[in-house]
């Protein structure tokens, strides 16, 4: 199946704690179904002190469902994205605009 949401695509949380938030995809893994969005599903992690890093309880964006996660358009509005063959190419597109997410 073609990836809707990518690395690098603004983002809005759906679902759960973080309902309403915006971020940045910054990776994604289809195999498991989830992306990781920067500031978004935070938790805390405790880290052994060694040699090369301080250690104590870092912050860190953990994976979230792609289901909870919606494209922002350009207008900074929640879409869903489809699928339209341009110029023989594969895009995206925004439902809610008809515009191409992909230049």
């Amino acid at each position: 199946m073609a990836a809707k949401l990518k690395k690098g695509d603004r983002v809005v949380v759906l679902a759960g704690k973080d309902k309403g938030k915006e971020g940045e995809i910054s990776r994604v893994m289809p195999k498991d179904g989830k992306a990781i969005v920067d500031g978004v599903n935070i938790a805390i992690r405790h880290t052994k002190q060694s040699a090369s890093s301080q250690g104590g309880r870092i912050p860190q964006a953990m994976p979230i469902d792609l289901s909870n996660l919606a494209l922002l358009d350009k207008n900074g509005k929640p879409t869903r994205v489809g699928f339209e063959v341009k110029d023989g190419k594969k895009v995206r597109v925004a439902k809610t605009t008809g515009d191409v997410i992909d230049a």
